[in-house]
């Protein structure tokens, strides 16, 4: 019996040993220059109005107050409990016109009571260029009145599969009652 609990020992130990020499020999690999990044720029076309929209309001946080407020809530450009949902195109340029690379989907839930902050979650999907048929994904806290906002990536796909970083956002031509344009770039860790 001592023979085999010490079999038992010996191979836990074993183990236990080849689990950290992998984590450590992983570890040394991205310190050597394993990680590239890649970062992409592009233009993010936010249109509230017109006759095809490509974001809107599909929940109204307040509307369902009533009173001497209800008609301010129900047409104000954004308030607390708004639902937004998302289909807005990526262009290499801010023109409308520019070439369109890829398609921005998601939805935003205001979250704050002051102020125009939301939870944001994008998926940018790549439809154009070496990057075509990749997604990311990108989640944050949107602070509108900020001049630059950033968001963490959470995951990709395609050749985006394990991808980390961040994205940062700024208005290029944008009002919160018809929307506009907003500059995107985003910088990818990739293994």
């Amino acid at each position: 019996m001592a023979s085999l609990s010490s079999l038992l020992f010996a191979s836990a130990f074993l183990l236990a040993g080849s689990a950290f020499f992998y984590r450590y020999d992983a570890d040394s690999r991205n310190k050597t220059g394993g990680t590239t990044t890649t970062h992409l720029h592009f233009y993010m076309h936010d249109d509230y109005t017109g006759p095809r929209p490509t974001a809107m309001r599909v929940v109204s946080g307040r509307s369902v107050s009533t009173g001497d407020n209800a008609t301010v809530l129900k047409t104000a450009p954004r308030q607390f409990g708004d639902i937004v949902v998302l289909n807005n195109a990526l262009t290499a340029g801010p023109s409308g016109g520019s070439a369109r690379v890829g398609t921005a989907q998601g939805w935003a839930v205001r979250v704050s009571e002051g102020g125009i902050i939301s939870d944001l979650t994008l998926h940018l999907v790549l439809e154009a260029g070496e990057h075509r048929g990749s997604s990311l994904t990108a989640r944050g806290r949107i602070d509108m009145d900020a001049t630059v906002r950033e968001s963490v990536l959470i995951g990709g796909t395609g050749r985006f599969r394990y991808a980390r970083g961040y994205m940062l956002t700024k208005n290029y031509d944008y009002s919160l009652a018809t929307g506009g344009v907003v500059e995107i770039d985003v910088y990818v860790q990739e293994d």
